[in-house]
């Protein structure tokens, strides 16, 4: 893969396709799932986590790319609450599992926010997810466990589906708002990080893209800037 960002300009890879680095004051979006052990970012495992970038289109149109995704091996001395495994239906010993480090599947991720941060012109990544605060704290611990320094996400800021999907749409729950936005969404295979992060990643993309036709980004001419209806 291509070498480590860079903060200088670049040109769009595409001639004519919008760069992400002009869209989100300069952020590089990245949908982020995880699965866990429970609900302690602290002590609790995280057993699986995914990662999807986005690319604009030559129209101006939001899409995502492929997965990045692995299970993860425990770290030392994690908890793992018997209900989530059952909510998830992981099974920490089906051989087809793999699981890698927290280290090593953090680097690839990284590497790959990185590489796409520079062919956008993005000064920094902005985690997207569906209720965003709980992947958000889940990754950050994960980050510090492992002492890793070139982290390129922002470290507090973050974009949550739940509530654009809720503005959107008026659903919350992800299945619920995936149907209401027209995304195919199985139950059978949801809960697993993979498969909700493209769901969570088409969503978004869905609720940009339909923003841009209704006038927004950027703004329709006929939307007065601020200030510009001040009287005097």
């Amino acid at each position: 893969m291509p070498g480590p960002s860079s903060e200088s300009p670049t040109a769009s890879p595409v001639p004519g396709r919008p760069l992400l680095g002009e869209r989100f004051r300069g952020y590089l979006p990245v949908i982020i799932d995880v699965e866990t052990g429970g609900f302690d970012a602290q002590r609790d495992a995280l057993l699986e986590i995914a990662a999807v970038t986005l690319r604009f289109d030559a129209d101006g149109l939001l899409h995502p790319e492929p997965v990045i995704a692995a299970a993860v091996l425990p770290f030392a001395g994690a908890n793992i609450e018997a209900a989530s495994l059952a909510f998830t239906g992981i099974n920490l010993d089906d051989p087809a599992r793999q699981p890698v480090a927290e280290h090593d599947i953090l680097a690839r991720i990284f590497h790959q926010v990185r590489v796409r941060m520079k062919e956008e012109d993005c000064k920094r990544a902005i985690l997207v997810g569906h209720n965003a605060p709980f992947d958000m704290a889940f990754l950050r611990a994960a980050i510090t466990r492992n002492n890793i320094k070139r982290d390129p996400f922002h470290p507090f800021s973050s974009f949550d589906t739940v509530s654009l999907a809720g503005l959107a749409c008026g659903q919350t729950v992800l299945a619920k708002a995936c149907e209401a936005m027209g995304i195919a969404f199985s139950n059978e295979e949801a809960h697993s990080a993979a498969y909700d992060a493209e769901r969570t990643a088409e969503l978004f993309c869905l609720i940009v893209n339909r923003w841009k036709s209704l006038g927004g980004w950027p703004l329709a001419a006929s939307v007065p800037a601020p200030g510009d209806d001040a009287p005097g």
